[in-house]
């Protein structure tokens, strides 16, 4: 046994070399987590262990078969995986009771015990890398091996997808190559009247694959939050967390039961996904954190694959930056084939390079790509001319102001504020709360108190705010719903000019979208604030029959507020561009 707090871990070791050959491209997200091993290779506080590493390969490659019956070779990737799991150890000192020699009574005494330092283990790879044949190696070593009773689950958005890390280990059973399995397998399960050594020991049942010898359990649980809370598990993988319309957390479900047993594992893996702002979204940047540094998370293992920019997709060399398995388990015709189809069919384009590239394409119907919603350097616009739209509220909902202000290159500096009651609040649900505080500590959600918005308080608060940061508004647009009120005493106390009135629909809307997506694309939309990230990446658009488009939300909870006051304040910065000459 090699115990070290400066060795390099073997696999790891081979993947950097090869790394520094130039033999393997990675991308940024890889290159942060070998910063972050090659950190725990210096922390004189944790230690390298190849025992266990060594061991799960030689029970894996022993035992195990590929769902075809086939020997099973592992890959280098999973060695390199499974290394950051099961490498890592650190020492914790507790107090242990002990009895007495003579039987009489006992002690406690501190002992040093030593832990597994990862828990969590985070897998964002291109489609066809078998990630799922790497989820059930790792649930069937914890079945099999560890000698403790476990509870373990695997969860996916489909139970046709939870079931792949189960075949690999049911057609184990049956074929039953290894020692180990074959002495697991022995007997039957209609032998009811023998003893239970004389029955088989493991068997795929109808709770799910059972070991009877130390009563483990490993079974597909639904990926909804509800069945996730409240278990136990010592083992879970979930797999396609990134697939599916996902609005909470599963892997923090599994986690709040899962930290409660000791060297509680989990494996989240995934392919990239479409969907927008949701968990994914927030698990990824909660991930990119810890990469960075920003915050330290020892106990976290990220590996996440993918393309540096859209151009490599054009550079085969490039593609295993996407897919370390590459040329092994799919090959590089397959993936050649995709990036035809997708120059060939926009439907499926942004799936391919999703789901093959790792690139966070989102769904074609969405306005704005991803790398339009991404924000920019802080900046402040004080005592700088600007546009103001408003999207007023129902008094339930969302009220939203956007400021532009045009600079003298041709971008737009925008900021944005916005409203909503205590009880709107109080009502989301939690992955959506956790979202809404990260706008409310920007400053760019208000929280009013009450059950509906006063509009008289918001524009109290408002006028306050401009005064305060000292923006000159020369041009106000607005949409008319719910905002006689308001726009009447904004009139009153500044002046009838430069107010307009922004009639919804495609007519209108049409050719000031696509402005704005002009500038978006060219980057030229200079906005800080996750609130306007967040309502960009929501925006879709209806084209009618003339080519017209109007601007939509696909579902209610994705707000595109702060683009549709946007687009007001556009609109009115168009109609009175005479205001900003000067």
């Amino acid at each position: 046994m090699a115990l070290s707090n400066t060795a390099v871990p073997r696999y790891y070791g081979m993947f950097r070399d090869a790394v520094i050959r130039g033999e393997i491209p990675v991308c940024r997200e890889i290159e942060m987590e070998m910063n972050r091993i090659d950190d725990l290779i210096a922390n004189p506080g944790v230690y390298y262990d190849d025992e266990a590493v060594e061991g799960w390969i030689r029970y894996c490659e022993g035992e195990l078969t590929l769902t075809d019956g086939s020997d099973l070779v592992l890959l280098d990737s999973f060695k390199l995986w499974a290394e950051s799991v099961f490498g890592w150890y650190y020492f914790e000192e507790r107090s242990v009771y002990e009895p007495n020699e003579d039987g009489h009574g006992g002690h406690y005494v501190q002992k040093w015990i030593k832990k597994r330092l990862i828990n969590k283990q985070y897998l964002i790879v291109g489609r066809g890398a078998s990630k799922s044949l790497y989820e059930s190696c790792i649930q069937s070593y914890f079945l099999n091996v560890d000698t403790s009773t476990t509870y373990q689950m695997t969860t996916a958005p489909t139970m046709k997808q939870a079931e792949e890390v189960m075949s690999p280990i049911r057609t184990a059973i049956t074929r039953s190559r290894g020692p180990l399995f074959k002495f697991l397998t022995e007997g039957s399960l209609q032998n009811t009247i023998g003893s239970k050594a004389k029955r088989m020991k493991l068997a795929s049942t109808k709770k799910g694959i059972e070991n009877f010898l130390t009563n483990s359990l490993l079974e597909i649980r639904p990926m909804s939050i509800d069945k996730l809370q409240g278990m136990r598990p010592k083992t879970a993988t979930v797999d396609e967390w990134l697939s599916g319309d996902i609005r909470e957390d599963p892997i923090g479900a599994i986690e709040q039961g899962a930290s409660k047993v000791d060297d509680w594992l989990i494996i989240a893996v995934s392919s990239e996904g479409t969907v927008r702002n949701g968990s994914g979204d927030t698990i990824k940047m909660e991930l990119m954190k810890i990469l960075k540094g920003d915050y330290p998370d020892i106990h976290t293992s990220i590996w996440w694959y993918k393309l540096d920019s859209l151009d490599e997709v054009a550079k085969p060399e490039m593609w295993l930056k996407a897919n370390p398995n590459l040329g092994k388990t799919v090959s590089y015709d397959t993936y050649q084939r995709d990036v035809e189809r997708a120059e060939n069919a926009p439907a499926a384009r942004n799936d391919i390079l999703a789901k093959r590239f790792g690139l966070p394409m989102e769904g074609y119907t969405y306005y704005f790509t991803y790398e339009e919603t991404l924000p920019h350097r802080r900046r402040d616009f004080w005592q700088m001319p600007c546009a103001m739209g408003a999207d007023l509220s129902r008094g339930d909902d969302f009220c939203n102001f956007t400021f532009l202000f045009p600079l003298s290159n041709g971008a737009f500096g925008v900021k944005t504020r916005a409203y909503i009651s205590e009880l709107t609040l109080k009502k989301l649900p939690g992955a959506m709360r956790i979202k809404y505080d990260q706008f409310i500590s920007e400053g760019s959600l208000i929280v009013m108190e009450g059950t509906v918005l006063d509009m008289m308080q918001v524009y109290e608060d408002l006028d306050n705010y401009i005064t305060r940061v000292e923006y000159d508004v020369r041009c106000f647009g607005y949409d008319p719903y719910n905002a006689k009120e308001f726009v009447e005493r904004w009139a009153s106390e500044n002046g009838p000019f430069g107010i307009e009135k922004v009639i919804q629909g495609a007519k209108t809307e049409s050719v000031p979208l696509g402005e704005l997506k002009k500038l978006s694309e060219e980057r030229m939309l200079l906005f800080d604030e996750a609130l306007m990230t967040f309502c960009m990446g929501n925006c879709i658009t209806l084209e009618d029959t003339n080519g017209n488009r109007k601007l939509l939300k696909k579902r209610q909870d994705q707000k595109i507020d702060s683009v549709a006051a946007m687009m007001d304040a556009y609109i009115a910065y168009k109609l009175n561009r005479d205001a900003f000459e000067y």
